[in-house]
């Protein structure tokens, strides 16, 4: 794809965005064959268990905002790692809505050697990169997700229904 520009693409995959998509599906496929073949659980079940390892106790909305996934998405990821014995929920003192996110023994247990595993593939796919040109990553990955969090989407625009693969009816 030499000669493509990032800025002006002439098509579909020359986009940035649909360039990031696809490495992410290419090198994400042994982490889905990892975590679903050998643990039992999703992708994202595993990067919510990830984020519960490292803030044992949140709330399902603030794992939802760290995820960056709407909470229904989360609730029903949640709901599986509780039925697979990974997640407990406790009801905060004080406040019975409040319901913060425990990984049980088995959760950490499978996050513990799920990690490595994972962090394995990610050294193999950046070792085709030199240190400074992985400093030079990281510097434009950040720089890149606070435009990303700076854009925010037309609300005004129509919503999709992705069911019946149209937009929405507005009420």
């Amino acid at each position: 794809m030499a000669g493509t520009n990032l800025i002006e693409p002439k098509a579909t995959d020359e986009l940035f965005l649909y360039r990031l998509s696809r490495l992410r599906a290419a090198g994400g496929r042994r982490v889905i064959r990892l975590c679903e073949g050998e643990f039992g659980i999703t992708r994202r079940e595993w990067g919510l268990l990830g984020l519960l390892a490292r803030d044992d106790g949140i709330l399902s909305s603030q794992l939802a905002e760290r995820a960056h996934l709407d909470r229904a998405r989360t609730s029903r990821a949640v709901s599986g790692l509780v039925a697979k014995g990974l997640v407990r929920r406790t009801v905060r003192t004080g406040d019975r809505r409040a319901v913060a996110l425990h990984l049980t023994e088995q959760g950490q247990a499978v996050n513990a050697a799920l990690l490595p595993r994972v962090a394995a593939i990610n050294r193999e796919l950046l070792s085709v990169l030199s240190a400074s040109e992985l400093d030079l990553l990281d510097d434009l990955l950040l720089r890149l997700q606070v435009q990303a969090d700076a854009m925010t989407p037309d609300a005004d625009g129509p919503k999709a229904d992705r069911r019946r693969g149209r937009r929405a009816r507005r009420a």
